[in-house]
């Protein structure tokens, strides 16, 4: 297989809906870093070194997610695309897609030829394309660097689709921005089509929270990353390491949170957009909500935006939950 034959095979896109890093990053630090409950969303996690210290994390035998998530598909993945035959699987989020590769492998068997991967980050998505190209020669690869929040529309389709949402990733929103973003997929889906989507669920703490706060201290590190991300964006000079990562279970809304809570009194200033901030010692910036989910509550948030549940496949300890995903029938 030519260079140039791989070429053909991969294409990338930048959807306009994707304003400029430093941009929305101004938007989200104005509003999140200067009130009195500080806040950051997540996304700002997932620059080059947030990326490599995820992957890391993913390796840890603290870090149970990946490794369950990936040993449900190894286990399911025939049947699961012999049930839905797509001819695309088009995955939200896409990131590394090494899981994916396990539905992808699979593709070819019920015929399908695509795979249109949407992801935030486009070194995340170069690398990914090239090398499943490479190593499936008869996989064209649709690369769309956007917001599944907004851009999930903007992917062409071709033919019956088989719709991928994996990681939990559903778990860092709220539930109106759950329902919102639930109600965007449904509204993408054809009764031929199909959704699948990978969830944690509800557990017990003492698992939970190693899990957010690992004994080596990457996920530390991978917290601590966004102050860094401020800084170089936004010619910050906050100080790291003067922030310790927490990892807090709350019971009542069923999440785990990410903070960074400054071990002191803290002045800083953010020269590109003239932004000084202030920080107490023991004040904290939450980073991330990770809910964790029980089936039928899920069910009942499916069905709230015409979604119904077709399957539910857990591990042998019930961790991690895959659940296929169908449009539901108008009678």
């Amino acid at each position: 297989m030519s260079d140039k034959s791989l070429t053909e095979r991969m294409s990338l896109q930048r959807l306009t809906l994707l304003r400029p890093l430093a941009e929305r990053l101004a938007t989200d630090v104005c509003d999140g870093l200067t009130g009195a409950h500080k806040w950051l969303p997540p996304i700002y996690f997932y620059d080059e070194r947030g990326s490599q210290l995820f992957e890391q994390i993913t390796q840890l035998d603290e870090y149970y997610l990946t490794r369950t998530e990936r040993e449900i598909l190894e286990r399911h993945a025939g049947e699961l695309l012999e049930v839905t035959s797509p001819d695309e699987i088009v995955e939200l989020g896409s990131g590394s897609s090494i899981k994916t590769d396990l539905l992808l492998t699979q593709l070819y068997r019920t015929g399908g030829r695509r795979y249109g991967a949407l992801d935030i980050s486009e070194t995340a998505l170069v690398e990914a394309a090239t090398r499943l190209t490479q190593k499936h020669l008869w996989l064209s690869v649709d690369s769309y660097v956007g917001d599944f929040h907004t851009d999930l529309n903007a992917i062409p389709r071709s033919g019956r689709r088989l719709l991928v949402f994996l990681g939990s990733t559903l778990g860092n929103l709220d539930t109106s921005a759950r329902e919102k973003l639930l109600r965007t997929i449904a509204g993408t889906l054809t009764e031929d089509d199909a959704f699948l989507l990978g969830v944690d669920l509800v557990k017990a703490s003492q698992e939970l929270i190693p899990a957010y706060d690992d004994a080596q201290g990457i996920t530390a590190r991978f917290n601590r990353n966004v102050l860094e991300v401020i800084n170089r964006e936004l010619d910050g000079n906050l100080p790291v390491e003067a922030f310790e990562h927490q990892a807090i279970w709350n019971s009542v809304e069923e999440r785990i949170e990410m903070h960074l809570v400054a071990s002191t009194n803290i002045r800083a200033h953010l020269t590109a957009i003239d932004l000084h901030l202030t920080f107490e010692a023991g004040e904290h910036i939450v980073t991330e909500h990770s809910h964790k989910f029980r089936i039928d509550q899920l069910r009942r948030e499916l069905a709230g935006v015409g979604l119904h549940v077709s399957q539910v496949l857990t591990d042998d300890a019930d961790r991690f939950a895959v659940i296929l995903v169908r449009l539901t029938r108008h009678r």
